[in-house]
């Protein structure tokens, strides 16, 4: 089968950081299913774990976690699906990636793809919806309708990206939040206002003297999604008394969680591979999860994510893609669609 892999770890910008090969085609075996991959898109942890680094692999490593297709086979536990099923999903990072013609997952991490999307659109959905899902309702403990009033709200730090696109419309049309969200460019701005933010302030200035004049004097969730250690401290000074901070990116320096205390506000983490990645008894919620996201995007609650569509699936095109995400400037999803 055809895939993407690499063997050393690179800057983006050397040919051989990302290159086409052929590998044996997978055997589906327990709970796993057989995928043939129709869509890919990249997340920054394509990158991060792509970064440039002294190990080299023994053999061709193919990495990507987000994909939907059509499944090609089932092993011999399998339950939930059956060949001919359009899915989607996010994949485990300890295991092979997307980037490959044919993908084996366990089908407790799989949904049913949303029936009114094209591959392109749906593969730029799981791993940022399982994160912004989770970091919303199980980190964050949000209420979902019916819910308490008065209504309460919510700073996402980083809307524009792909994790806060969807958290944006999550927050804003299916918990009912007054959502502020952060972009600091015109294009990214009118992006998160499209998505349902109420407010818009840049992550770049003063947020906490940006939310006073918004009428805001604290808020009642924080969601950070880029730079904890340079966003933690306003995110300190302005979640309110007994709220709570999710954040889903890893921190280089001590964050001081006693600013916390006098406020008994909580802090947590997110990390979406958890459930895969240490094999919980709760590791079928996030397939459970992903067919309610579905079920969102196919009565127009929420929209794909997918702004920009590269083709075919190759090395030139991932190594591009790659570039962007290293860039930090992408909003929405960057989806690459067909071998």
């Amino acid at each position: 089968m055809k895939a993407v892999a690499l063997t050393q770890y690179l800057p983006i910008s050397h040919p051989a950081s990302l290159f086409d090969t052929t590998l044996d085609r997978p055997v589906a075996t327990g709970r796993d299913l057989l995928i043939a991959i129709k869509a890919i898109s990249v997340n920054p942890v394509d990158t991060k774990v792509r970064a440039p680094k002294s190990h080299i692999e023994s053999t061709p490593r193919v990495l990507g976690w987000d994909a939907a297709g059509v499944v090609e086979a089932v092993g011999p536990e399998v339950t939930r699906f059956r060949p001919g099923d359009q899915v989607y999903y996010a994949g485990d990072i300890t295991r092979p990636g997307t980037n490959s013609e044919f993908h084996l997952v366990d089908e407790r991490i799989v949904g049913t793809m949303p029936t009114t999307l094209e591959y392109e659109q749906a593969a730029a959905l799981p791993l940022t919806a399982i994160a912004a899902w989770e970091a919303m309702f199980d980190r964050l403990h949000v209420p979902t309708p019916p819910r308490a009033l008065p209504r309460k709200s919510i700073l996402i730090v980083g809307g524009a990206g792909g994790v806060g696109s969807v958290a944006v419309q999550l927050a804003s049309k299916v918990a009912g939040l007054t959502v502020i969200a952060t972009a600091s460019r015109p294009e990214s701005i009118a992006w998160v206002r499209q998505l349902g933010a109420h407010h818009v302030i840049d992550h770049f200035g003063d947020m906490p003297a940006q939310l006073k004049s918004a009428g805001f004097s604290n808020v009642d969730y924080v969601l950070i999604l880029n730079d904890t250690d340079r966003h933690f401290p306003a995110a300190a000074e302005v979640v309110a008394p007994q709220g709570t901070i999710c954040t889903i990116v890893e921190n280089k320096e001590a964050l001081d969680v006693s600013l916390l205390k006098s406020k008994s506000a909580g802090f947590a983490w997110e990390f979406m591979f958890t459930r895969s990645m240490y094999q919980t008894a709760d590791m079928a919620e996030q397939g459970n999860l992903l067919n309610e996201i579905a079920r969102l995007v196919d009565t127009g609650i929420l929209r794909t994510t997918s702004n920009e569509v590269f083709s075919p699936i190759n090395a030139a095109n991932l190594r591009a893609a790659h570039a962007r995400i290293e860039a930090g400037h992408v909003i929405g999803k960057l989806v690459l669609k067909d071998f």
